[in-house]
């Protein structure tokens, strides 16, 4: 029976067939042990081959096998440097929400996730929420980081869950689609979840006042069907974002304006560190590339985590 994985609580796994029924499903054993370094080798958004057994009147599911993904978002394991965890899986879009306060989303995080999704083949949009609450220099900041994403070629939208700005555009952009949503807790994602479809009633939470930041609602990933024809994946709150899986030399082929200047390097391996006529270092000095964008490129290059939060789920 073929299946898609709507929901993951480590062991046991939500899985919903082609007849539209669900089943609890979990992984045979020997399946697990097949040499996969992903702290959870079977995430939300999997197709999976599964095979239902009764046991004591109660019919759960085995997972047999997983039909090959056509991307995923991937990020370091919490505490075990050798492994990742896969986000979720199969999936059209991410939205990434981002506030510049409360909590705030500095522009290493944005960047690093934003590699990613180059990386895995997702398109991301860039979701500046919480815009009714901001004081005029907040805007005035909102509006800064926006032009910078805009100007490599990134979405950038200006949403309010209390005033309902934008939120028919983000709709609109759901239609026939998977989309993840992410962003560090507090952020807002459950709140603006709820206006786009009420029905589901996701728990949401204050802003702690002691720490600026958000408390977790969301434990796991999981999809929702949406009444207006589309997917969502809610995920945990992200506190940092590890890159893997990737060389030096390609790094900057996922930051889309180095990309775009790599030919003109004198060298066709330029780094774009201390090489001679570097024309993405020439860009730099020219103000044509963000120096905060370049300051992520070297963070990711050295392998260094973001320092101000450590490389972990919100509610682990």
């Amino acid at each position: 029976m073929t299946g898609r994985v709507y929901k993951s609580t480590g062991s046991w796994y939500t899985v919903k067939n082609t007849e539209e029924e669900f089943y609890q499903c979990r992984i045979k054993g020997k399946f697990r042990m097949k040499g996969i370094k992903s702290t959870n080798p079977v995430s939300v958004g999997d197709i999976v081959e599964f095979e239902l057994e009764t046991l004591n009147d109660e019919t759960t599911g085995v997972i047999t096998s997983i039909h090959d993904r056509e991307n995923y978002i991937i990020r370091k394991s919490v505490n075990l440097s050798k492994q990742v965890h896969i986000i979720a899986a199969n999936i059209d879009q991410v939205f990434l929400l981002i506030t510049v306060s409360n909590p705030p989303t500095f522009t290493s995080f944005i960047d690093r996730f934003l590699v990613t999704a180059e990386a895995y083949s997702i398109k991301p949009i860039l979701v500046f929420n919480k815009i009714d609450a901001y004081t005029e220099e907040e805007l005035d900041e909102v509006r800064y980081l926006a032009h910078i994403y805009r100007q490599i070629g990134y979405e950038c939208i200006g949403v309010s869950a209390i005033t309902g700005k934008n939120v028919d555009k983000i709709k609109e952009m759901m239609m026939g689609k998977v989309s993840l949503f992410a962003g560090h807790s507090g952020v807002g994602k459950s709140t603006l979840i709820n206006i786009i479809e009420p029905g589901l009633e996701l728990k949401t939470q204050e802003i702690s006042a002691q720490h600026l930041q958000g408390q977790h609602t969301t434990t796991f990933a999981e999809m929702f069907d949406l009444s207006f024809g589309a997917q969502i994946i809610d995920t945990p709150g992200i506190k940092g974002f590890g890159v893997v899986d990737m060389e030096k030399e390609e790094v900057g082929d996922y930051f889309p304006e180095f990309f775009a200047l790599k030919s003109e390097c004198k060298f066709n391996n330029c780094l774009h560190l201390e090489e001679p006529k570097c024309a993405v270092k020439e860009a730099l000095e020219k103000d044509e590339i963000a120096f905060s964008r370049y300051r992520s490129y070297l963070q990711i290059l050295d392998g260094e985590e973001e320092n101000y939060r450590t490389d972990i789920w919100d509610n682990e």
